[in-house]
């Protein structure tokens, strides 16, 4: 008798992970992480950091797993885009991706490709090479999501360093919704909701004036995620 009492006449697909990484860097807008291929198919193109999910591994670890091995890379959160399961979107087979999104700051220490991957970078958002797969599919959905997500609720704490300027903080914005924003109106609104606390230094940039250090209030910026806000910019 097997030991499995449990059997079906139905193929199994395979089932991948993928991850988007959107991050933010110092006045280079937002940024992407891909790793170049190492193994076929589309050996050399570029690609997101993803790969094979283990049958004893859970979606989000093996997310979190893959993207580790192959960029040396490790945030803090992941958060589920959706499926990916065109017939013909692999040519090893019936795969099904399941897709991820961080949001991050681009760390100081450079990413590295590994295991499979032969190299990992960061790349701006909108000058992408050619991509592997379905995946600038993905990505399109990656940033339909963040441009929804950016008007119900504050975004940039994982963005920005502990202090900024709200200039700094509206290229955030403006990278996210791929588009700029009026400085005075964009000022009113983020202040409005009162997640900023003004900090006593200040930053100097160029030959400009000295500007206001601001730093977000968690506890606040937390409550405000779970209620929801109505930022039309």
């Amino acid at each position: 008798m097997s030991a499995n009492p449990y059997c079906y006449k139905y193929p199994r697909p395979a089932l991948t992970a993928d991850c988007v990484v959107f991050a933010t860097a110092e006045d280079e807008g937002l940024q992407l992480l891909l790793i170049r291929r190492g193994g076929e198919p589309f050996r050399g193109q570029w690609a997101l950091p993803g790969g094979f999910v283990n049958m004893d591994e859970d979606l989000h670890a093996a997310a979190l797993r893959e993207l580790e091995e192959e960029t040396g890379f490790h945030p803090a959160r992941l958060e589920q885009i959706g499926a990916y399961g065109r017939p013909d979107r692999d040519p090893r087979g019936r795969v099904i991706t399941i897709a991820f999104l961080a949001l991050v700051r681009r760390p100081d220490d450079p990413v590295r490709g590994g295991t499979d991957a032969e190299e990992a970078a960061w790349f701006p958002a909108d000058q992408l090479p050619p991509l592997a797969f379905d995946h600038a599919l993905l990505i399109e959905d990656a940033r339909a999501m963040l441009r929804q997500r950016i008007r119900r609720e504050p975004i940039g704490l994982d963005l920005l360093p502990q202090a900024f300027t709200l200039s700094q903080l509206q290229s955030v914005y403006e990278a996210a919704l791929g588009a700029p924003l009026d400085k005075r109106n964009f000022r009113k609104k983020i202040l409005r909701f009162d997640v900023l606390k003004e900090l006593t230094g200040r930053r100097q940039t160029g030959h400009q004036r000295p500007a206001q250090l601001y730093a977000f209030d968690r506890a606040a910026y937390k409550r405000l995620q779970k209620q929801g806000i109505d930022f039309e910019c």
